[in-house]
């Protein structure tokens, strides 16, 4: 199943196999796609997915939250590289656009601007999607950490969406995917 367009921003996923477990749902894969980019494992067993679907409802819960507003104006790019710098690499960086390395983190955390990975294993490409809410906009910034940091810049992409949009995508998807879980699940 396929929610949005995939040459803007989408979500795609599919039951392989559905569970009653309201924590599990199902086996099988979702991703997301931004600007004609996939992120994710898109396999048939590639993860559970009631943590996805938990982190789609948080998201729309947390509609409009998830802003660091000195982040607004920046390179996609240099975001990219702060937050691995920040979360994964040993860098001797200090300045993260205004802030120190510590307050940048818990910005990221607080405002829960990173959506993917999510925690489950849907996303061990090495795939990254963070989320800002910038005004009635969000901004979707998506990467792939690789070995080399010089890499990250070929595999970015940036999408400005108008909020309602956004967030219609969201829910639709939520209400398909509860509707087609439901279903396989009895």
């Amino acid at each position: 199943m396929i929610v949005g367009d995939r040459t803007a921003f989408a979500i795609e996923s599919e039951i392989t196999k559905a569970f009653p477990s309201i924590s599990q749902r199902a086996l099988g894969s979702f991703v997301l796609h931004i600007r004609g980019r996939t992120f994710g494992v898109q396999e048939p067993d590639a993860s559970m997915l009631g943590h996805s679907f938990h982190e789609v409802n948080d998201r729309l819960r947390r509609r409009g939250t998830h802003c660091i507003p000195v982040l607004a104006d920046i390179d996609a790019a240099q975001i990219a590289d702060a937050y691995l710098d920040a979360i994964f690499r040993g860098t001797t960086r200090t300045d993260y656009f205004g802030l120190s390395r510590e307050e940048f983190t818990e910005a990221i955390h607080t405002s829960a601007v990173t959506w993917a990975p999510d925690g489950d294993e849907a996303f061990d490409d090495g795939s990254y999607v963070l989320q800002l809410d910038v005004g009635n906009k969000v901004r979707l910034i998506a990467f792939i950490n690789t070995d080399s940091p010089e890499d990250v810049g070929a595999t970015l992409s940036e999408e400005w969406l108008d909020a309602g949009l956004f967030y219609g995508v969201l829910s639709r998807w939520s209400e398909l995917f509860a509707a087609e879980w439901a279903e396989k699940s009895s």
